[in-house]
């Protein structure tokens, strides 16, 4: 066991429990760029470190009632043989350079997940207000569709199941409740972890060491984020994690030191731009909140005195 390795996978399970996403886009990057292991060792290593972490989110949506099975079915279809097939594909990347062309495929989907990132906190700011008891009329052809691309992306490069495939349900499902979206995508990436992660058993470069080292730590950091998530919120952690993920992928695609310099100052600058203006708009709405009490007692006061003055 690698012990600071398993330090690295108590906070990757810390982010993971707060904020639902971040396992294969933070933990892979994580093991290439600061402890030196292999791309393909890496991925493998992390799909099958995942497989173990995915069920004990899925299992909570799945006893509280909050899983589309019904999504759950059509997107494992398409994402359990495109996630064997996306195993196999990357293991048959060949030539002499092999590991720098698996690290410039990693780069690009951090990019992509960044993104996605991106996209689903925007969407979430905007969605309205839903009836979670409301049907989900579900979409077999485009939920297929996600389900094979998501499939084939976890496959390769261990990114996608918690980055990428809910911003896609959640564009298909304006309407669908967002404990549904989580949970459903939650439970949907056990049987998609599951066929990447046999994959990866059968021909990928899997280190038992390496995926014990990260699991001593990733198991324990997800049950203290999960079980600090329900008391504080998660709008702080995003945008430093979709900051890790644009250095991370800058640097595995290669990136001078002062393009990664000049990177992480812009997203230092965003970060802290974003948790100001967070922080302004959580004032705003909890003085509008009290606001409206205040008026009400005064209301009630005035209806009290205006009898005795009568």
């Amino acid at each position: 066991m690698q012990l600071n390795i398993a330090f690295a996978g108590l906070v990757v399970g810390l982010i993971i429990g707060l904020t639902g996403m971040g396992g294969g886009a933070l933990m892979t990057p994580i093991l290439v760029i600061f402890f030196g292991v292999t791309p393909s060792a890496a991925i493998s290593s992390d799909v099958v470190a995942s497989f173990i972490l995915k069920p004990i989110g899925g299992s909570v949506h799945a006893r509280r009632g909050t899983v589309n099975w019904g999504l759950v079915r059509w997107l494992a279809i398409g994402s359990v043989p495109s996630a064997f097939a996306g195993a196999w594909i990357i293991s048959n990347i060949g030539g002499p350079d092999v590991e720098d062309r698996i690290k410039r495929i990693l780069g690009i989907v951090l990019l992509i997940a960044a993104a996605g990132m991106i996209v689903k906190i925007w969407i979430q700011s905007r969605r309205p207000q839903v009836d979670e008891d409301a049907p989900v009329h579900i979409k077999p052809i485009p939920t297929l569709i996600i389900g094979i691309v998501g499939g084939v992306m976890v496959g390769m490069t261990s990114v996608g199941s918690g980055s990428l495939m809910i911003v896609a349900l959640m564009l298909l499902y304006p309407t669908m409740s967002s404990k549904q979206l989580v949970g459903t995508d939650l439970v949907q990436a056990v049987p998609l972890v599951g066929a990447a992660a046999l994959g990866h058993l059968l021909f990928g470069n899997l280190s038992l060491d390496l995926t014990g080292s990260v699991l001593l730590g990733a198991i324990p950091g997800v049950y203290i984020g999960a079980r600090i998530s329900a008391r504080a919120s998660d709008r702080f952690i995003r945008p430093v994690l979709i900051a890790v993920l644009v250095i991370s992928s800058v640097k595995l695609l290669g990136a001078s030191n002062g393009v990664v310099l000049t990177c992480t100052i812009a997203a230092v600058v965003a970060v802290i731009t974003w948790t100001a203006t967070a922080g302004r708009q959580l004032t705003t709405r909890s003085a509008t909140v009290v606001e409206p009490s205040r008026s009400r007692v005064d209301v009630s006061s005035a209806s009290q005195t205006e009898p005795d003055r009568a």
